[in-house]
């Protein structure tokens, strides 16, 4: 709905959009089949230029996003928007740079575990074992990033 949203937003009405979202891509775990995951689904928008986000801050409120500009400063790479509530958020949405190294990274460990079902079982088992351990979003999240890069690593050397 949100491709299809933008895609007519910004066809009718140019002036108000532009063109500068130029790719829409599901991530996180739920775009893995299979994959244990959260209810939450993760978007990622790839724009020309994180200057053009402003822009889709009315049309993404319209959708029932919800700009969260105070993330700014933790996460000076992304625009964050989400959908729900804070409580029981349904989608998080993450605005990149098409370029950026947060675009192609997410899709490597996207595309590497939809490609190799052994890792995501790995990867599976490794998320249960870790949500088990830990209370914090955070320290869950943290322990999760040995697995993340190693598979990033494995996906950029079959790519070269």
């Amino acid at each position: 709905m949100l491709a299809a949203y933008v895609r007519g937003r910004a066809a009718g009405n140019p002036g108000a959009t532009g063109s500068a979202l130029v790719a829409v891509e599901h991530i996180g775990s739920p775009s893995v089949p299979g994959l244990a995951a959260k209810n939450i689904i993760d978007i990622m928008a790839g724009v020309e230029s994180l200057d053009d986000a402003p822009r889709w801050i009315a049309p993404l409120t319209e959708l029932g996003y919800h700009y969260m500009a105070e993330l700014e400063a933790q996460f000076p790479e992304r625009r964050y928007f989400n959908k729900g509530t804070v409580e029981v958020p349904t989608h998080h949405l993450h605005m990149v740079e098409l370029t950026s190294e947060f675009w192609h990274r997410h899709l490597l460990f996207r595309d590497y575990l939809r490609s190799h079902p052994d890792a995501a079982g790995e990867y599976a088992e490794l998320k249960r074992r870790l949500a088990s351990q830990h209370d914090d979003i955070d320290d869950y999240t943290l322990a999760q990033t040995d697995f993340i890069t190693g598979i990033e690593r494995t996906a950029r050397a079959l790519k070269a």
